[in-house]
């Protein structure tokens, strides 16, 4: 669907709906087999992205399924052909080295469609019950910025030699090195100060959480400030989409899944108190109610299909490049996005003002 830069992509259920856990109309389903269906239905319609979430154990329900996001998306990776696909990576669960190399075995699976998101974790119980230090926020991004210059360098094919505070790294290369550009893409998500100093100094893409336009533009103002080495670092967008003929029509739909989502409360207070509180995105969320992860419906693109298309471009004047979009229930409304959203889409977009924006990785 990529029209003048405008890219969309859509969240994988790997833990299951995103706005209402009890949702008549969306019922529980992390397996593989729905994954794989709506990928591959998101990548016939259109979409361009598809993040899989990297989660061990559901951070909602840990009793329930949990889709693994790594080997998930090996086997997307041999099943698509267009789509990119994006995969969630907490830096603790796995040495630089052997994250490096799974990263190029399915960039090259996939022909040169894959990319890694790096993310700071923020469930406790992931970590702690497997006997894994779960470090302070800032500490955590300091090990961050060490486990991603290394994967970087590996992903380049260089051979690395690397003494840090974390990894002591002798003589390594790996190969085959990337057969189709000079590395994946990395995308970096996190809000907080040291996340952006990261995200400046190593991602390629800044995956902001939903919220609405003017902080965006904040964010985006203040990553383009700062000094970088190379091409003009990319912005992504999560949101969650409730599009209808009417504006009455929306907000309705809108009010009924925020009733059903008032019934996992009890749900959403036991994760709450797992998660670290120093984490940004758990206190831009806190500014405003909405529904759906990571922002969800924050970013107001709740509306008629004109109305959500016209926040769609104003958005990406500011200088989103990507949306990527969380739906309920997915398929249907997935569909009806592509439907109504992208023709309009097409018709409207103009070039930002701003800034031109290149390839970051050919």
């Amino acid at each position: 669907m990529t029209t003048k830069n405008i890219r969309f992509g859509v969240w994988a259920p790997v833990h299951g709906p995103r706005a209402a856990l009890q949702d008549p109309a969306e019922p529980f389903d992390a397996s593989w087999s729905h994954n794989r269906k709506v990928v591959l239905e998101a990548e016939a319609l259109g979409y361009d992205s598809t993040l899989i979430a990297q989660h061990t154990v559901n951070p909602h329900l840990p009793a329930s399924d949990q889709l693994e996001a790594w080997t998930a998306s090996a086997a997307l990776a041999a099943l698509t052909s267009r789509i990119e696909i994006i995969s969630a990576i907490k830096p603790y669960i796995y040495h630089p080295i052997f994250l490096a190399k799974m990263a190029l075995q399915i960039e090259n699976i996939s022909e040169g469609r894959f990319a890694l998101n790096l993310v700071n974790a923020w469930n406790r119980p992931e970590f702690e019950k497997a006997g894994i230090n779960f470090a302070e926020h800032d500490d955590r991004y300091a090990y961050g910025r060490e486990w991603i210059s290394v994967v970087s360098r590996l992903l380049r094919g260089e051979t690395i030699s690397h003494t840090g505070n974390n990894f002591n790294i002798s003589d390594y290369a790996l190969t085959p090195k990337d057969l189709y550009r000079e590395r994946p893409r990395i995308y970096v998500g996190g809000e907080s100060e040291p996340a952006r100093a990261l995200v400046a100094d190593h991602g390629d893409v800044w995956f902001i959480n939903g919220q609405p336009l003017n902080d965006v533009q904040s964010l985006i103002s203040d990553l383009r400030q700062r000094p970088r080495q190379g091409v003009a670092l990319r912005f992504g967008l999560s949101a969650f989409v409730i599009a209808r003929d009417t504006e009455t029509e929306a907000h309705a739909y809108h009010r009924h899944l925020s009733d059903l989502a008032a019934k996992d409360s009890d749900i959403r207070a036991v994760q709450k108190a797992n998660s670290d509180p120093k984490v940004v995105m758990l206190q831009t969320m806190a500014k405003s109610p909405r529904i759906g992860s990571n922002g969800g419906t924050a970013a107001g693109l709740v509306g008629s299909y004109d109305q959500v298309a016209e926040r769609i471009q104003a958005f990406h004047d500011a200088g989103i490049e990507l949306f990527m979009l969380q739906f309920q229930p997915l398929l249907t409304e997935m569909r009806t996005f592509a439907a109504e959203i992208f023709p309009r889409v097409r018709k409207i977009t103009r070039t930002p003002a701003q800034a031109k924006y290149s390839e970051v990785v050919r």
